[in-house]
C-alpha cells in the first residue's frame, strides 16, 4: 500500500499504467474506489492515480477537527503528486473533488496540466448559501448521533436516483461503500470542507486567473450545480462545458464510458496542443455574466 505524508495524516493512493499522469479526486460521498472505471480505462494509456482524502480509509482519519478543511484537501493532493514523483498532472475531480481540482489549478498552477471539474459548485449559490451551510451542520450532527451514515438516504436524493434507475448494481456498490465511511470523519469533512469552503461565486478573481485548460462537466439533472457551471463557462475564456443528458451528480458512475470519452478527448487535445481558449469574438459581454 502506498502512502503520501501530509500534515497530520497519511494519504493513501493507488496508480495504474504508464505515461502522462492523470490524478483523480473523489467526491464527499465517494472514495478512491469511485474511480475504478476511470483507473482501468486511463491506466491503458496514461499513468492514472487515485487517492483517498483524509477521513476516508485507508487514509488516516484524524480525531482533531482542526486537521480537516479545504486547504488540507488541496495540500494532500500535492502531497500525493510529490510521493508519486509527479511534477505535473492532468487533474480530474468530481463534486468536492471538482472544487479541489479548480483550487489546484488556481493555487498550484505549476503542478496542473489541465483541470476537469465535474459536478462542481454544490452549495455555491449565494442566495441559498446560508441554508446550505445550516443543512451541512444538521447532516454532520445526524451522522455523529447515529454513529453511521444513512447511505441509503443519500443514494435516494434527487441527484442520485439517476444512478439507481440506470445501474442498480452500481448504485448498491456506491451505497455500500458510502456506508463504510467513518461517521465522525464524514461529519468533520462536512463541516470543515463542504460547509466552510468559499463559494465559487466569491472566487471570481482566482478563477479568472487560471491559465490551465478547464473542462467543466455537469449532468443536466444535477440542479444544484447547473447555474454555477453556466456562470463559470461564461466567466472563463479558457473553460469548456459539457452537459451530460439525463444525468445526475455522479457522472463518472452513471455514464462511465461517456465520461471517459469526454475527458480523454479533452486531455488528448491538451497533450497535442490542439486546445485553445475561446475566440474572443465569442465571449459574452461583461454585463451578461
Amino acid at each position: 500500500m502506498a502512502y503520501a505524508t501530509a500534515q497530520g495524516a497519511r494519504i493513501y493512493y493507488e496508480e495504474a499504467g504508464r505515461g502522462t499522469p492523470v490524478l483523480f479526486i473523489h467526491e464527499f460521498a465517494g472514495d478512491h474506489r469511485s474511480w475504478d472505471d476511470q483507473m482501468r480505462h486511463f491506466g491503458r494509456g496514461w499513468r492514472a492515480l487515485t487517492w483517498g482524502a483524509r477521513g476516508y480509509p485507508p487514509s488516516d482519519c484524524p480525531d482533531e477537527e482542526a486537521l480537516y478543511g479545504q486547504d488540507f484537501f488541496n495540500r494532500d493532493a500535492i502531497a500525493v503528486l510529490d510521493a508519486a514523483g509527479v511534477d505535473r498532472a492532468h487533474v480530474v475531480g468530481l463534486s468536492m473533488g471538482g472544487y479541489t481540482a479548480l483550487m489546484l489549478a488556481a493555487k498550484y498552477p505549476a503542478r496542473v496540466l489541465s483541470c476537469t471539474a465535474a459536478g462542481a459548485g454544490s452549495g455555491a449559490l449565494l442566495a441559498t448559501r446560508q441554508q446550505f451551510v445550516a443543512d451541512v451542520g444538521l447532516r454532520a450532527a445526524a451522522f455523529e448521533r447515529a454513529g453511521q451514515i444513512d447511505a441509503e438516504a443519500v443514494g435516494l436524493n434527487p441527484t442520485r436516483v439517476q444512478l439507481l434507475n440506470k445501474d442498480p448494481i452500481g448504485w448498491r456498490r456506491f451505497v455500500d461503500h458510502l456506508a463504510q465511511h467513518p461517521a465522525h470523519a464524514a461529519a468533520k469533512t462536512l463541516r470543515q470542507v463542504q460547509g466552510a469552503r468559499t463559494s465559487l461565486y466569491d472566487l471570481e478573481a482566482e478563477l479568472k486567473a487560471i491559465r490551465a485548460p478547464i473542462l467543466l462537466l455537469v449532468g443536466d439533472e444535477d440542479e444544484p450545480c447547473l447555474d454555477v457551471n453556466l456562470w463559470m463557462k461564461r466567466l472563463l475564456p479558457n473553460a469548456r462545458l459539457a452537459m451530460v443528458p439525463a444525468c445526475g451528480h455522479a457522472i463518472n458512475l452513471e455514464e462511465p464510458a461517456l465520461f471517459n470519452g469526454i475527458v480523454e478527448r479533452f486531455i488528448g487535445e491538451v497533450e497535442r496542443r490542439a486546445w485553445t481558449p475561446r475566440d474572443a469574438r465569442a465571449l459574452p459581454p461583461a454585463a451578461a455574466i
